[in-house]
């Protein structure tokens, strides 16, 4: 792999549009690799794509960016890896890069803590009305009217965690610590913890006070959170979704937070962002957060330091060091 000399020289990777973590990954790594960044070209992207259709091998994608479609795939025949900044694949098309012969590197590991860290802090704001509370001192509604609504107490409730993946353990351990009981729900039952496991979606919601959902999207766990789902997690529960904004029905857990039929939410990913449903601005049982959940400057360096390894380790015809598991 040529590290140095001329930058044209240097082994090619495609940008479609800039992961948030990309101006640190080009300040770090700029001299190993030479990025060719389909947004900042004057050509409409098919063009773009079309000029480098014959040397692109290797391409970086993330899950904020444009969905890399057969269509894309088919006009980069030379495509050879594709390494995503997310922890998630359901932005590629795993089919067409498998008949294509395409590798996936995903970043699995490198958002756990930071996003089990989101999960407990939506919760406990949900619980304790800590934003609701901050808008009421803000508003100088305390003076004028009073004590604010009571929170609600964490430890001791029963948190259903739905994906007992690294991030559902690790949010698993976090409230553990609060005295919370957790149980949980996945694709298989978990024989090296002691949670109880529910295989029925319902029964989880049903005997829970909160849900975390942590599972991956996939065609199986698409609006797997749904209205039968909300109403059994009840009038009191309360949602936490820092997976993806399409694993939960959007428009029936709207229904039931205006409704009051569900107690509360915690959001940091919606069905289709950035739009957020406007109804939800207003209930102050909501909490909501920008997709933020791995952003911190500590989890933006580890992830450039992966993503970068994976480059050099495909043009050094090396194992990736994280291939992506497609499940």
């Amino acid at each position: 792999m040529a590290l140095n000399g001329n930058h044209s020289e240097l082994p090619q990777v495609l940008v479609l549009l800039p992961p948030g973590c990309f101006t640190l990954l080009e300040s770090n790594y700029s001299h190993k690799f030479n990025f060719l960044k389909a947004w900042d070209s004057p050509l409409p992207q098919d063009q773009f794509l079309a000029t480098h259709a014959g040397s692109v091998q290797a391409l970086l994608s993330s899950a904020n960016g444009p969905t890399i479609t057969a269509n894309i795939l088919q006009m980069l025949p030379f495509l050879k890896v594709i390494v995503t900044t997310s922890a998630g694949i359901d932005h590629l098309d795993l089919a067409e890069c498998r008949s294509r012969g395409v590798a996936i590197a995903s970043t699995p590991k490198i958002f756990t803590e930071d996003v089990a860290d989101m999960a407990v802090g939506l919760l406990l704001d949900v619980m304790r009305k800590i934003s609701a509370g901050d808008r009421y001192v803000r508003d100088g509604l305390w003076a004028t009217r009073g004590d604010y609504a009571l929170g609600s107490k964490i430890g001791g409730k029963r948190v259903g965690i739905v994906g007992l993946g690294n991030i559902g353990l690790e949010v698993a351990k976090r409230l553990e610590a609060f005295g919370c009981n957790i149980l949980y729900n996945s694709r298989t039952e978990k024989p090296f913890v002691s949670y109880p496991f529910y295989s029925d979606i319902c029964e989880l919601a049903a005997n829970s006070d909160a849900l975390v959902i942590c599972c991956a999207l996939t065609a199986e766990t698409h609006h797997l959170i749904n209205k039968k789902v909300l109403l059994a997690l009840g009038r009191d529960g309360v949602i936490v979704n820092i997976g993806r904004g399409a694993i939960i029905d959007e428009k029936e857990m709207v229904r039931c937070l205006v409704k009051g039929e569900i107690g509360g939410a915690g959001l940091d990913v919606f069905e289709d962002e950035p739009e957020v449903p406007e109804e939800l601005f207003a209930l102050d049982n909501v909490v909501l957060s920008p997709h933020n959940a791995t952003y911190t400057p500590e989890c933006f360096m580890a992830l450039c330091e992966l993503v970068a390894g994976n480059f050099e380790a495909f043009f050094s015809k090396k194992p990736l060091l994280s291939p992506a598991v497609d499940n």
